[in-house]
Formats: C-alpha cells, structure tokens, sequence
C-alpha cells in the first residue's frame, strides 16, 4: 500500500513535480497507479489532484511541470499597491481571481469523487477555528478547484476560501499552517481506510532552507520582529516533527527526499526566468543526492 505526500513552497512546487516525472519515467507508470493514497498541503494539493484527476484530462507529473513555469508568473502577478507598504494593512499581496482562472483551466467542474486515487487534501476553517480535510472518500460532491483554492489560501498571499460544506459555514485558508507535511495526517486517514495493509509511504519536500538565528540577533527581537523568525521556526520544527514519528512508527517504508536549497530562492512567489532555471537545477540535484532512495521506492513499486 503506497502513500504519496506533498507539501507547500509556492513557486518551489516545480522540484516535487520534476522528482515524480523522474518516478514515472523510471517506473512507466502514472503516479496514479502507483499509491493508494495521495495527500497534499498547499501547492503540493495543486500537485496530487492533478496526478490523481480521473477523465480523460488526467495530467502527467511532466504536465504540472509546465504548468508552474507557464502559470507561475500569472498566479504570482501583483499590481503596484499590492506590492506598495499599503498592503500591509489591507488586502492580501495576490489576487485569488488569477490562482481561480487556473484551477479552473486545469480541474474545470470535476469534484472531488472525479480521482483515480484516494486523494487528501489539508485546509484550516478560521471561522470555526479547525483544520479541515478534503477527502475524496467523504466529500464527494466538492469541486476540486474549490478545495485547491483553500489549501493554497496562505495568509497574506491569498484571501481565504469561503465555502458552505454539509451545512456548515467555513472560511478556509492554507492547511501548511498547521500541516506543511501532511505526512502524519496521511498516514492516519490511511490506517484507517487499509487497516491490514503494510504502508509505504514517500515524502517529497520543496527543498529546505537555511533559517538559523544567531543568539546575538535574537536577544534584540521584541514582539515584531519575532514574527517571521518564529513563524520560520515553527514551520520548519513541524516537518522534522514529523518525520521523526514516521520514522519511528514505519522505519525504512518512511521514504523522504528533501535536500537543502543551494542555488534557488528560498520565497515561494519568485518566479523570474532565472528563479525557474535555479528550481529546475535544484531538482535535478535533489534526484542526483536521492538516487538510491528512489531505487529503493522504485524496487517497492516492482
């Protein structure tokens, strides 16, 4: 039984896409059948949806490849006061209309129920002050370009997503702010779903960075400029939570590949030419660091 994650990184989702093309060129096979169960968490949902979507549009992981260097800039564009200090007081820094135009090209009306694997997608209800999980085995009816656009609501980027499911009023952002690894949250929807089956689990980050604090710059901070500081740090302290306990819990069928940013930018909305080539580098490198972990999940798959 296997189980795909993806977490969120913005533009950075292109390194995840480029390492599954990688998987399916070596494997010959859609990553769709392949794992069981695929959950993502932000741009990392825009990713499993589109390699589990069902009709005759179902996408390659080559296909989302081109969709972040083609889209990327579109989905990122900014006018002049959204990038002015005024958007620091209102409004948040991208206009969701243009995340919704392409979902809208990619997914079109097909809804959660429209997959060819289970799919699980994670979001935060601040109305109801929950996480909230879009799961194609329950949530059938719910289109799929709507639930992309909640899990990839990340505050100050994109206004949240407000819909009404099961009868309930809820107002949806990016579920990285409480799962940026879905990786856990899988793995329990999963035990559930196959509870006899022996798990094998791969997860594939948008690369790591470096955001160490000296002791001499953090004895300065006060209440503001903890703010970014601590948010890096408790993102960052989440995914290695995580994959510590699977590491525990399943040992050697916990398959991770991630590597430390080297060349690429670190912000997940720079999507110059140049920022583009560096991800693609840094994929590239993450396969070259990774090979025998992808031998090892390919020997699995056979």
């Amino acid at each position: 039984m296997g189980y795909l994650l993806q977490y969120g990184g913005g533009i950075r989702g292109i390194i995840p896409a480029i390492i599954l093309a990688e998987i399916e060129s070596r494997t010959k096979k859609p990553i769709s059948q392949i794992f069981d169960l695929m959950a993502g968490t932000s741009t990392g949902g825009i990713i499993v949806a589109g390699l589990c979507k069902s009709n005759k549009l179902q996408y390659s992981a080559n296909d989302l490849v081109e969709l972040y260097q083609e889209y990327g800039a579109y989905i990122f564009q900014s006018s002049f006061w959204r990038k002015s200090i005024a958007s620091w007081l209102s409004g948040s820094q991208y206009s969701y209309r243009n995340m919704e135009f392409i979902l809208n090209k990619y997914f079109g009306e097909s809804t959660m129920a429209d997959v060819a694997s289970n799919l699980l997608l994670t979001s935060y209800d601040i109305h109801n002050s929950c996480e909230f999980f879009f799961k194609s085995w329950k949530e059938k009816n719910i289109k799929l370009k709507d639930a992309l656009r909640a899990t990839t609501a990340a505050p100050t980027y994109f206004t949240p997503k407000r819909l009404k499911i099961s009868q309930t009023e809820r107002v949806l952002i990016d579920g990285g702010v409480f799962a940026n690894n879905p990786a856990a949250c899988a793995y329990a929807s999963g035990k559930r779903l196959f509870p006899n089956d022996e798990i094998i689990l791969l997860s594939i980050g948008t690369g790591g960075t470096d955001r160490s604090i000296k002791y001499a710059n953090s004895r300065k901070f006060g209440k503001i400029g903890w703010i970014k500081p601590l948010l890096n740090v408790m993102f960052a302290s989440g995914l290695d939570c995580v994959d510590y306990q699977l590491e525990q819990v399943i040992d050697d069928k916990y398959i991770r590949i991630q590597s430390q940013l080297k060349v690429a930018s670190t912000e997940m909305d720079n999507i110059t030419l140049k920022s583009i080539k560096s991800l693609q580098q840094e994929a590239n490198s993450m396969i070259e660091d990774n090979q025998k972990l992808i031998d090892k999940l390919c020997d699995f798959i056979s």
